[in-house]
């Protein structure tokens, strides 16, 4: 049995919807690494395990070291080369103080890109889910 044009060209856009709004938005990371530079001094491979506890799934090595020279370039970070411990030099990043002013930025806008969420949340399980809320309020008045 063949399938149409029309029925490859749909799950062609339903697989390329889903990629593009499985992930994080592209600057995601980075209040993720400046929240966990606030107060520590970290190497990579640390910054590499704090996104993954944050909930980051799949986190591209590469792409967080180039992000660290960027901040780094953009006066937010800065490093220096650790030889202290046994084994090769290794690279720890600061924060800095317009990292921590950019940090605060960051936190305000997500501050509000939460509130949005929330709203989308609950009128979501409201219109999907419509005696789910009125369970809790029943509970709630008892």
């Amino acid at each position: 049995m063949s399938t149409s044009k029309e029925d490859n060209a749909s799950a062609s856009n339903s697989a390329n919807l889903e990629k593009s709004i499985s992930g994080a938005p592209k600057n995601f990371m980075i209040p993720f690494l400046l929240l966990s530079l606030r107060g520590w001094n970290l190497h990579g491979y640390k910054l590499i395990q704090q996104l993954m506890s944050f909930g980051f799934t799949s986190v591209d090595q590469g792409n967080v070291y180039r992000t660290l020279r960027q901040l780094e370039k953009d006066n937010l970070i800065t490093s220096q080369w650790d030889t202290s411990a046994e084994g090769p030099a290794r690279r720890i990043y600061s924060l800095t103080e317009a990292g921590e002013q950019y940090l605060t930025m960051w936190a305000s806008s997500l501050e509000q890109y939460q509130s949005m969420l929330d709203s989308f949340f609950s009128m979501y399980t409201d219109m999907f889910f419509p005696f789910s809320s009125g369970t809790k309020k029943d509970e709630n008045q008892k």
